[in-house]
């Protein structure tokens, strides 16, 4: 007949091996959560800061490449990309674990504006307002407009189960809206 304290031993590993993933799970999905809450303010301050250097007027306007650079430099550990820097903001979804960055005109004009020469790089713009289906703006911000830097980034946990909940993929948007100097 076994001792109690052996049948004590026996019975405290099983509670922790049915207790074990709960509490794993629970561990995991914390750290989950903070790095969640991490990307976001990240990609908030970016979005903030890519705005601020769109907006400045200088003797050398800002570029779409300027403003970019701003972005990624405030993303500390975030991967970040340009594919189509004037938009459309699509809806898809990007690469796991990356972000797209867009600089954008909210309710910009359909038509082509003849601009000046100072203002032909710009940031901005729409590159729908001249479907020729490339990605350069054809309207670039001008007359103290407003200008949209968003990110589009796509989250995915470290955790099996939450990836799963989630279908492998949590997107995070940021955006801000300043009106231009210029």
């Amino acid at each position: 007949m076994p001792k109690a304290s052996t049948a004590q031993r026996s019975q405290a590993i099983v509670e922790f091996a049915i207790i074990a993933p709960i509490l794993l799970l629970l561990l995991f999905g914390v750290v989950d959560f903070g790095r969640v809450i991490y990307v976001y303010t990240t990609l908030n301050q970016a979005v903030n800061e890519g705005a601020r250097t769109a907006i400045r007027d200088s003797a050398l306007l800002p570029t779409n490449a300027d403003v970019e650079t701003a972005v990624k430099q405030h993303a500390v550990d975030v991967s970040l990309a340009n594919p189509c820097p004037n938009g459309p903001i699509t809806s898809a979804t990007p690469p796991a674990n990356q972000g797209w960055i867009y600089i954008t005109e909210p309710d910009a004009d359909a038509t082509i504006e003849s601009l000046s020469p100072a203002l032909e790089n710009a940031p901005g713009g729409q590159m729908w307002g001249n479907s020729t289906g490339t990605c350069s703006a054809t309207n670039p911000v001008h007359d103290h407009a407003p200008i949209q830097v968003t990110i589009r980034y796509n989250f995915v946990p470290f955790t099996p189960f939450i990836q799963q909940v989630t279908a492998n993929h949590i997107v995070i948007s940021a955006a801000a809206t300043y009106k231009t100097e210029y």
